[in-house]
C-alpha cells in the first residue's frame, strides 16, 4: 500500500457518510447488500486480472473454493 493512501475501510466509511447524507431523510434499504456488491465486483475483477484469468489461482488468493468464485463471477457478469 502506498504511504499516506487511505485504506479501504476509510474509503467505505467516507462513502457511507455521503450516502446517508444524500438520502435527505429517506429510509435506507439493503445497505449491506449494496456495499457488498460494490466491493465484491471490483475485488474479483482485480484479483482475476492479477492472476491472468486463472480462476484456480484467484480462488486460492481470495481464500475461497473455485466453484464459489465461478458462481460469484457469474453473478457479477464477469465471465465471457
Amino acid at each position: 500500500m502506498q504511504k499516506n493512501a487511505p485504506d479501504i475501510a476509510e474509503c467505505i466509511t467516507k462513502n457511507l457518510y455521503e450516502y446517508f447524507n444524500d438520502l435527505n431523510g429517506e429510509e435506507p434499504k439493503n445497505v449491506y447488500e449494496m456495499v457488498m456488491v460494490q466491493v465484491e465486483k471490483p475485488l474479483l475483477q482485480h484479483v482475476l486480472e492479477k492472476c491472468g484469468g486463472n480462476q484456480c489461482k484467484a480462488a486460492e488468493i481470495l481464500g475461497m473454493n473455485r466453484n464459489t468464485l465461478r458462481k460469484k463471477l457469474l453473478q457479477h457478469d464477469l465471465l465471457s
